[in-house]
């Protein structure tokens, strides 16, 4: 089961960079600045726990960034590691649909506590803005299942 959830781990790291690498390509074609919203709603979680982020204004903001950065990280390999899990368990779903839902899945815990928090409200993103957000998650899923289902493969 260690090996799963580390194989799981590695797919969801691999998936996470895929995820960059779109939300930066799609930043320099654009011209679209970086979101606010991870470290938004890291304050707000914080706040809400008991445990503002400390610091003047520059390193607090400097903490929020990477805070932020790093949630991004503990989603994107965390969904890894429960597709792993899942397929092991027995779940075999065809690459393209794994990858649809591990999208899914990591966009929802990406943009469920931002509409929790109020950091955001989904609901009044333009078609531009829900593909913007859309289109890594799928990448995404699909990087990471199919990275899955390699490394179970190997083994």
């Amino acid at each position: 089961m260690i090996r799963t959830v580390g194989r799981g781990l590695l797919a969801g790291a691999a998936g996470t960079t895929a995820l960059n690498v779109v939300t930066y390509a799609d930043m320099a074609l654009r011209g679209r600045p970086t979101s606010s919203a991870p470290e938004t709603t890291v304050s707000r979680l914080a706040d809400l726990v008991g445990r503002p982020v400390p610091g003047d204004d520059e390193h607090r903001g400097n903490r929020l960034s990477g805070l932020g950065a790093l949630s991004g990280l503990l989603v994107g390999t965390g969904a890894g590691a429960v597709a792993a899990v899942t397929r092991r368990a027995g779940l075999r779903l065809p690459v393209w649909l794994g990858g649809v839902l591990t999208g899914a899945l990591v966009m929802a815990a990406t943009d469920a506590p931002m509409a929790g928090l109020k950091v955001s409200d989904p609901r009044t993103w333009s078609a531009t803005d829900w593909i913007s957000d859309a289109v890594p998650h799928l990448v995404h899923g699909l990087v990471t299942y199919a990275a899955v289902v390699t490394y179970e493969d190997r083994r």
